[in-house]
């Protein structure tokens, strides 16, 4: 169970949204560069004010990103409006938000810089992993259980927490050591799926 399950309920809220944007000649890449600029504005005051009280901002952001990426989704698909870039842009622009809002909490107090740059490789792989499905079976794999929106769950609350309780910091690495685990989690079951799909198509 993910939160990927629940996207269809998340996109009926959004529909008549969708319909504005498509009518004000909107295109999902313009929303998909929208969610990385505000990924990147949002990561650089984190690192350079890398003050717990500020990450208050990780929920707020991660909803809105989660919000335009299902925006340039609907876009895409339910207004023809699909391209080659725009897959790209999709892929590579989830990737790179997501280097971009968590690499600041290497910079808070007792954070192991290593840990959490291991814990973000293993969140590319797992992304990598599902468009590795897709080449095997047709269907990218959202395959859990910490797929991309679970991590914004799940960090977007630690933000939240640490906002309030700031000496919460000193279980930031049990939190990343836990976020790795469920990660690799991730990667062996994305793999795994796609070998089994392969091998029934």
């Amino acid at each position: 169970m993910t939160l990927y399950q629940i996207k269809p309920a998340f996109q009926r809220l959004l529909r008549p949204m969708m319909f504005w944007l498509h009518k004000h000649h909107i295109t999902p890449n313009h929303i998909t560069l929208s969610a990385l600029a505000l990924s990147f504005i949002t990561g650089g005051i984190l690192a350079i004010f890398p003050d717990p009280g500020l990450f208050v901002l990780l929920p707020v952001v991660l909803f809105i990103r989660m919000a335009l990426n299902a925006l340039d989704g609907m876009l895409a698909r339910e207004c023809n409006q699909k391209t080659s870039l725009g897959a790209i842009l999709n892929e590579t622009g989830d990737v790179l938000s997501d280097v971009a809002l968590y690499l600041p909490f290497m910079l808070l107090p007792d954070s192991n810089a290593i840990l959490i740059l291991f814990m973000l490789f293993c969140a590319l792989m797992t992304e990598f992993c599902g468009v590795l499905a897709q080449t095997l079976t047709g269907n990218r794999s959202y395959t859990g259980p910490f797929g991309k929106s679970d991590r914004a769950l799940v960090f977007g609350a630690w933000g939240l927490a640490l906002t309030f309780w700031p000496s919460l910091v000193q279980w930031n690495n049990a939190l990343w050591g836990m976020a790795t685990l469920l990660l690799l989690w991730t990667v062996v079951n994305r793999c795994r799926s796609a070998i089994c799909q392969g091998e029934t198509t």
